[in-house]
């Protein structure tokens, strides 16, 4: 697995005062590759096999093989959770899946992650994160956006 953390290191706790709108947060990358879709299948449950059989994918309108879509959101979602300290600091998260994410075989996708401050609510004691997800400069997550309380 090759993830970076390029602006924050794990379990750094963010002050929601010193967040300001449009500054960003985070910039992480994911590898995918095949091995981790079938880890995924396996947690998951879903054996899809547009998930792993290329002539099936084929046969089926893609590219190749993809990637779950709950798995790219996961990542994206992960990359959030990291950020905040702590995974129950996440109380809303969402996502509009755009685009499927290539698996090559041999090889790796990458899954970038980038998250900026949409708006702060000093009142509420919360951020919403607001994300861009890419892969392949690729944007395939629209409108991810997570609210983390932080106060």
């Amino acid at each position: 697995m090759n993830e970076q953390n390029e602006t924050l290191a794990r379990g750094a706790r963010p002050l929601l005062t010193e967040l300001e709108a449009g500054a960003e947060l985070f910039r992480r990358t994911y590898a995918v590759d095949r091995d981790r879709l079938v880890r995924y299948a396996g947690a998951s449950g879903d054996f899809n096999p547009i998930h792993y059989n290329d002539r099936f994918a084929h046969e089926v309108g893609l590219p190749g093989v993809i990637a779950h879509g709950m798995l790219t959101m996961g990542l994206a979602g992960s990359a959030v959770a990291d950020w905040a300290g702590d995974p129950g600091a996440v109380v809303e998260y969402g996502v509009r899946f755009t685009r499927p994410v290539e698996v090559p075989d041999p090889g790796t996708a990458e899954v970038e992650v980038a998250g900026k401050v949409g708006a702060v609510d000093l009142g509420e004691g919360s951020v919403r994160v607001d994300l861009t997800v890419t892969s392949g400069g690729v944007t395939v997550l629209a409108k991810a956006q997570a609210v983390v309380r932080l106060g």
